[in-house]
């Protein structure tokens, strides 16, 4: 039995106190860059939990679901039909829980190769300028805003 994906996914924007913004290169689309993107499934316990799971697979980086900032904000979208083989029949839309993580600096990842192809640290417009994926262009553009109302919150 095929086991489908679920239609329900985290994006985390990875930036330094400088807003510089980690994107990493797609290995199946090579002008898609992108912010770490990947799908719940039945071994996460919650969305925290699948955060800090692709954050490890994609970059490389450990960190403990209580490390990312949940921005308690979703984005429902459309799945590109070149990759709805991958979800149950009829399933066309899915839900992006939006997260965040702050790192010391612009560190060196690892990519898991099947997955990406390339990184790059680039100031925040430049990175959202980049994506090829306008809910993630438009998380890296709110990075800014969104951090300075968490410090504001303190």
């Amino acid at each position: 039995m095929k086991l489908f994906k679920l239609p329900v996914s985290v994006l985390v924007v990875i930036h330094t106190s400088a807003f510089e913004v980690l994107l990493i290169r797609r290995a199946d689309h090579a002008e898609f860059w992108q912010s770490v993107t990947g799908s719940f499934d039945a071994t996460d316990f919650d969305l925290h939990h699948t955060a800090a799971r692709e954050v490890q697979e994609e970059t490389g980086l450990a960190v403990k679901p209580a490390e990312l900032v949940d921005w308690g904000m979703t984005n429902v979208y459309e799945i590109y039909p070149a990759w709805r083989h991958r979800y149950a029949p009829g399933e066309t839309r899915n839900t992006e829980h939006l997260f965040s993580l702050c790192v010391p600096a612009a560190v060196t990842v690892r990519l898991s190769p099947r997955e990406h192809t390339a990184w790059q640290w680039l100031d925040w417009r430049a990175a959202a300028d980049c994506c090829y994926s306008p809910s993630n262009a438009e998380a890296i553009l709110q990075l800014p805003k969104h951090c300075q109302s968490r410090i504001s919150k303190a």
